[in-house]
């Protein structure tokens, strides 16, 4: 007798034959749908988009949807080097804390974070 598994839709997305991506914050690999999708506006803009549903044109970048993961990114100056120059997280920003805005009732602002960003070494003049 042929018995076949009828398979759930959270076992399907969770297989692992689904593309990995790497987070531009903690550089870590994960299934491309437990990321967010990045875009540079582009027409001279330095804004970084988040590209919900994933098709907009261009280059792309992927986050964790996480402030921790944005916080690296920011310090480490990822988004201009993975969306040749932009560097405007304000949406960003704004997607992620919408997200923790169900989880957590209180919140500390992330753009606090990027001020105290320390020059990289040699870069002091």
């Amino acid at each position: 007798m042929n018995v076949r598994k009828i398979l759930t839709v959270a076992e399907v997305l969770h297989t692992e034959d689904q593309p990995q991506r790497t987070c531009i914050g903690c550089r870590k690999q994960a299934p491309r749908s437990e990321l967010l999708r990045l875009v540079a506006e582009g027409s001279g803009s330095t804004a970084v988009l988040v590209d919900e549903r994933r098709r907009m044109a261009g280059r792309g970048a992927w986050l964790h949807p996480s402030e921790a993961c944005l916080a690296l990114a920011v310090k480490r100056r990822a988004f201009g080097r993975a969306l040749n120059g932009a560097t405007g997280s304000t949406a960003v920003e704004r997607r992620i804390m919408a997200g923790k805005q169900d989880a957590s009732p209180l919140q500390v602002p992330l753009v606090a974070a990027a001020k105290t960003v320390q020059p990289e070494s040699g870069s002091e003049n």
